[in-house]
C-alpha cells in the first residue's frame, strides 16, 4: 500500500496555515457563491471555515474573497495562489511518487 501524499503550506513559526482542507473551502465558495454554504457543503462550521480562510489571509497578505451582492466571490489573488499551490502540490506529489518508486520498487 502506498503512502497517501499531503502537501501543507507553514508559516515563519512552523505552523500550518494552509493545506488541502482550505483549497477544497476556495474551490466551493467558488461553487456556492458564499463562505456559509461552502462550510456547509464540508459538513464544516462556519466559524472554522472563516478562521481558516482569515488565518491564510493573515499570513499571505491579501484577501481570498469579496462579498457582492449575492455573496462572495474570490478575489483574482485568490484565483492566482489556488492555481499556483495546485501546480506545486501537483510537483511535489509526482517527485514524491518518483523518490517512492527508487526505493521501494519491488514491493506491491
Amino acid at each position: 500500500m502506498r503512502p497517501v501524499i499531503r502537501v501543507y503550506l507553514y508559516d515563519e513559526n512552523g505552523e500550518r496555515f494552509f493545506g488541502e482542507g482550505p483549497l477544497r473551502l476556495l474551490h466551493a465558495v467558488e461553487e456556492t457563491g458564499s463562505l456559509r454554504s461552502a462550510a456547509q457543503s464540508m459538513e464544516m462550521a462556519y466559524t472554522k471555515a472563516l478562521h481558516l480562510l482569515r488565518r491564510a489571509e493573515a499570513v499571505l497578505g491579501f484577501a481570498f474573497t469579496r462579498r457582492t451582492i449575492g455573496g462572495r466571490v474570490l478575489t483574482d489573488e485568490a484565483k492566482e495562489f489556488m492555481q499556483r499551490y495546485e501546480s506545486y502540490r501537483d510537483e511535489c506529489v509526482r517527485t514524491d511518487k518518483e523518490r517512492f518508486a527508487r526505493y521501494f520498487a519491488d514491493e506491491k
